[in-house]
């Protein structure tokens, strides 16, 4: 299928929005990787992973004239007796022009959905640096799906440029790894998943963060494997693999979403290595970008210690707005009345 993009100066008056199909496939990520806000979170393939997840996903494109001109995929899991909501991480994706009308025909189709399946609001979360008007009717969300600040690395230059532009540590703890003979595997055979959450958890563990547990990884890279949308990396000094990510490929940019390193033997610094190995190979690849997805300036945040590690390798920190909300008020007016009527009849059983 041949994909074809309207330019600005070709906006159409009459745009309709619909449900996809498989058979929309092939447009829909070509769109999205092709757009410069398009995120790995609306992939299809993403969407299927979703669902194994126990999510119903709904995903609407933006047509003119038969040409896909924007649109976002829909995610909703559903809750026994909770304030439910639509999510779009990564999403809305716009053609230039198509904004502000594409955003109200996605709002009528989502008040529509959040009736049928009970949701109060939408959450979007696109990758803009600037809230544009189509928002206005939106507030800033409690909780975010997608960290609002990462890092990201320029791999167009060459290598010897990319470790100039590092910080000093960064390019002699690359180095040394090398001179400890560390290597490095790329890898999409399944018998890697579990190598890989061993050394996940083990610093799940010793961080103390939330972790997802080992189901939710097979999900994940037996989908994404299986359309070569990601690997797990490797790194391994005298026969032991001391550390590991999971990079996800989408359009021009590689995302280092998931990692973990083992406590011992520090001093061959595995981790350098491998995440220079993976910007490398992300460059043979075709990519421009390597993404260290969860980032932060601000010494007291949680991701203050690793964002230390990763700004030894130099890259240019961007924030996005975030999510924000839309509340559907009748569906949150229903939901509060049924809170409080089961809030009533569970004061009665007490007194009883």
């Amino acid at each position: 299928m041949s994909t074809k993009f309207l330019e600005p100066s070709q906006l159409p008056v009459q745009l309709e929005i619909r449900l996809l199909t498989v058979d929309d496939r092939t447009q829909w990520d070509a769109f999205m990787q092709a757009s410069p806000t398009g995120c790995f979170m609306q992939a299809w393939a993403w969407a299927d992973f979703k669902q194994l997840e126990g999510y119903q996903s709904f995903r609407y494109g933006l047509f003119a004239e038969n040409i896909l001109v924007g649109g976002c995929c829909l995610y909703y899991y559903p809750r026994d007796h909770a304030a439910n909501l639509l999510v779009a991480p990564g999403a809305p994706c716009f053609l230039p022009g198509f904004e502000q009308e594409g955003m109200r025909l996605l709002l009528e189709q989502a008040r529509q959905l959040a009736e049928n399946v009970g949701a109060i609001a939408l959450r979007l979360e696109p990758l803009w640096l600037q809230k544009p008007t189509c928002l206005d009717g939106f507030v800033r969300a409690p909780v975010e799906l997608l960290p609002s600040e990462t890092l990201l690395i320029d791999l167009r230059p060459t290598p010897a440029k990319m470790l100039a532009s590092m910080k000093p540590k960064g390019r002699y703890n690359i180095r040394l790894s090398q001179r400890h003979s560390v290597t490095t595997h790329f890898t999409t055979d399944a018998q890697a998943i579990p190598v890989f959450y061993n050394l996940f958890w083990e610093t799940v563990k010793r961080q103390q963060f939330f972790g997802e547990p080992y189901s939710f990884f097979i999900n994940l890279c037996q989908t994404l494997f299986a359309v070569n949308m990601a690997e797990i990396g490797l790194a391994t000094w005298q026969n032991e693999v001391l550390a590991t990510i999971l990079i996800v490929y989408w359009g021009n940019r590689a995302t280092y979403l998931y990692g973990g390193r083992s406590n011992v033997h520090h001093h061959v610094m595995a981790s350098y290595g491998l995440h220079w190995a993976a910007m490398q190979r992300a460059k043979a690849k075709g990519c421009n970008v390597y993404d260290f997805y969860g980032y932060t300036c601000n010494p007291d945040h949680n991701y203050a210690k690793f964002s230390q590690f990763k700004r030894q390798f130099g890259g240019i920190p961007v924030t996005t707005i975030g999510a924000h909300d839309y509340f559907f008020y009748d569906q949150l007016a229903d939901t509060l009345i049924g809170l409080f009527k089961r809030l009533g009849k569970a004061g009665m059983r007490d007194e009883a």
